[in-house]
């Protein structure tokens, strides 16, 4: 199993300011992420867990589940972790003109500002397709995308038990940015065996910052 993606390697020769594969070593820190959410069923517990442990985190939400789920996103800004564009309606912008591609993630900023009052927010796109069109706009309009240098694969149907086999077996390095989800029980079944570990070995785990503007 590949948790350090090849195929994110070639973003890495890119501008940390345009696309961040990687984060500071400083401090053993590494950064947790959380991709697909806010979701009422898996979030919450999971918010718990990180509390619990004094944990911030960096979670790339879903414009549609923003609406639905408003109290949510507040408690996530409340407890101090980042929040993140992920899209309007995850749908991959592979085949979205680029118009239809700024109209998903302006209309997400816009429901983001409302929870933390930013103009704009780090993007993760969703599948993780870029493209050229949206590589060369943010990088005019001096904004950023967040990729992934981990990844947890906790999109696999498997026990918890396998999950948690691979992270002690390939634990993150100082940096790494972790690539996990909250639409499941996956990713906190695992943390909730992980994080009590990976602490008490000096790990630390800090939010992404936000743009600058």
């Amino acid at each position: 199993m590949n948790m350090r993606p090849r195929k994110h390697q070639w973003l890495g020769l890119l501008p940390d300011a345009l696309v961040q594969t990687k984060g500071s070593r400083h401090d053993h820190l590494r950064y947790l992420t959380f991709d697909d959410g806010p979701d009422p069923t898996y979030t919450p517990p999971l918010l718990d867990l990180l509390a619990r442990h004094g944990v911030k985190a960096s979670f790339f939400l879903v414009g549609q589940k923003i609406e639905r789920h408003p109290k949510l996103v507040e408690r996530i800004v409340a407890e101090g972790h980042m929040v993140g564009n992920h899209s309007y309606s995850h749908w991959s912008f592979k085949r979205m003109t680029t118009r239809k591609k700024l109209d998903e993630i302006n209309s997400t900023d816009v429901l983001l500002s409302a929870f933390d009052g930013r103009p704009h927010h780090r993007m993760r796109p969703p599948h993780g397709y870029i493209g050229a069109d949206l590589l060369c706009y943010f990088a005019m309009h001096r904004r950023s995308f967040v990729y992934w240098s981990y990844d947890s694969l906790d999109y696999q149907d498997r026990p918890a038990h396998v999950m948690v086999d691979r992270l002690r077996a390939d634990p993150p390095s100082p940096g790494d940015i972790v690539l996990m989800h909250d639409d499941s029980d996956r990713a906190r079944d695992a943390l909730t065996v992980m994080l009590p570990e990976w602490l008490s070995d000096g790990y630390a785990f800090h939010a992404l910052p936000q743009e600058a503007r």
